[in-house]
């Protein structure tokens, strides 16, 4: 099997588990995943956060490690026919690189093009700022994202927090505590096989 290339998609304060974990993961099974941000270079940092839910009405945040950028940005788009899917990783990130033209362009190619899409938390939020790609489809986050997601014509999906959703080759989860069972399912929809001698 032929390792796969997958875009992902960060911002300052992306939730790190959803970094590290799904890059390292994948990585070790000999999959290339190239994390970019809008405007890094290859070798630049940014900073990460941890969210949790202690028992307060809405979720924690504190700082997290930094992560590196090991993709240039400008690159990567220029690069997009090379990439088998794109993952929007969660955290504060999406917040705001969603309303980047260019974070824009990106995951409308990989919609258009049929491309496998990746999902994780607030990761949703990047897909609800492109028009069409949510419509008609069911895709589990965060569950403060059920407003938005129905607003632009999807349905949430509320999974179990260790669960994941696929609809076709849209793989989504709630939180980093569903990675191992959205890992899985990504490798599926790449059609990874791992076999247990």
């Amino acid at each position: 099997m032929t390792g796969k290339k997958i875009l992902m998609l960060c911002g300052e304060f992306t939730e790190e588990y959803e970094i590290f974990v799904y890059q390292q993961g994948m990585e070790a099974i000999g999959h290339t995943v190239h994390v970019v941000c809008p405007d890094k270079a290859a070798g630049e940092q940014i900073a990460t956060s941890l969210h949790d839910f202690e028992g307060h009405q809405t979720y924690t945040e504190k700082p997290g490690h930094m992560a590196e950028i090991n993709k240039t940005f400008s690159e990567a788009e220029a690069e997009l026919e090379s990439y088998d899917a794109v993952y929007c990783a969660g955290g504060r990130g999406p917040e705001y690189i969603r309303t980047d033209p260019r974070i824009q362009a990106i995951v409308k190619h990989f919609h258009e093009s049929g491309k496998p899409i990746f999902t994780i938390c607030h990761g949703v939020q990047i897909l609800m700022a492109v028009p069409g790609v949510l419509t008609g489809r069911k895709v589990a986050g965060l569950g403060a994202c059920a407003p938005e997601i129905a607003a632009v014509g999807g349905t949430y999906i509320d999974v179990d927090p260790k669960d994941a959703f696929v609809d076709g080759t849209m793989v989504s989860a709630k939180g980093w505590t569903g990675l191992a069972a959205f890992m899985r399912e990504c490798l599926k929809v790449l059609g990874t096989e791992i076999r247990h001698a």
